[in-house]
């Protein structure tokens, strides 16, 4: 084989990897061009098709988003992968934006796979006006349970104390809290429902083992 046989060879294989960098490029500056508009909150110019996912730790991704927050203000916006997501940080923002703007921030992001299986029926997975009828129908039944009185903060306290002494029982050392803290959350809806709670040696329905 020739000299001139192998460049015609490799050409195809140079202009496609070319194309894809130009191609890369061009979606660079498209989304760098999106938020110099102004359309959107400030943040961190994302990467193609990566977005900001390498500047976040994935196992803690919360750690890099309250860095983020130092730089870019209680409401920032943040790449994962090609999915644009405005982030709240802070009790004030928070609470301005699902108490004083309820309206315009009730309708969640649904998983398109739990869409199809629940057909937005249900609490988790609902939305819209199926969801605020769900919400008020949850809000009023566990009020009737004793959500919000007296009745419930006592109950809570005293599932702490429960709570805390099997934070004691490991002196110090590291250990899961995951499923403690289940239990606990399981004891005080138990004890709002029918007045009785369950040991933490017992094995939960939440366990998978």
């Amino acid at each position: 084989m020739s000299v001139l046989d192998s460049v015609v060879l490799q050409t195809p294989s140079l202009v496609t990897l070319l194309g894809t960098v130009v191609f890369l490029l061009l979606l660079y500056l498209l989304s760098c061009s999106s938020q110099e508009q102004g359309k959107d909150p400030p943040g961190p110019r994302p990467l193609p098709l990566l977005g900001n996912l390498l500047m976040l730790d994935l196992s803690r991704p919360y750690n890099g988003l309250f860095e983020l927050s130092k730089k870019y203000g209680s409401v920032f916006t943040v790449h994962l992968g090609p999915k644009k997501v405005v982030v709240l940080a802070g009790y004030k923002t928070v609470k301005q934006a699902l108490v004083n703007h309820a309206e315009e921030f009730e309708d969640r992001d649904i998983i398109p796979i739990f869409q199809d299986l629940t057909k937005g029926h249900g609490i988790m997975f609902a939305n819209g006006d199926s969801w605020r009828e769900m919400r008020g129908f949850a809000l009023t039944t566990l009020r009737h349970f004793g959500m919000g009185k007296k009745m419930g903060e006592e109950k809570i306290i005293e599932e702490c104390g429960n709570l805390i002494e099997v934070f004691e029982k490991h002196e110090g050392k590291a250990f899961d809290t995951t499923w403690p803290l289940h239990h606990a959350v399981s004891n005080i809806m138990a004890v709002i429902l029918n007045g009785n709670r369950f040991e933490y040696t017992f094995v939960s329905l939440l366990h998978p083992g």
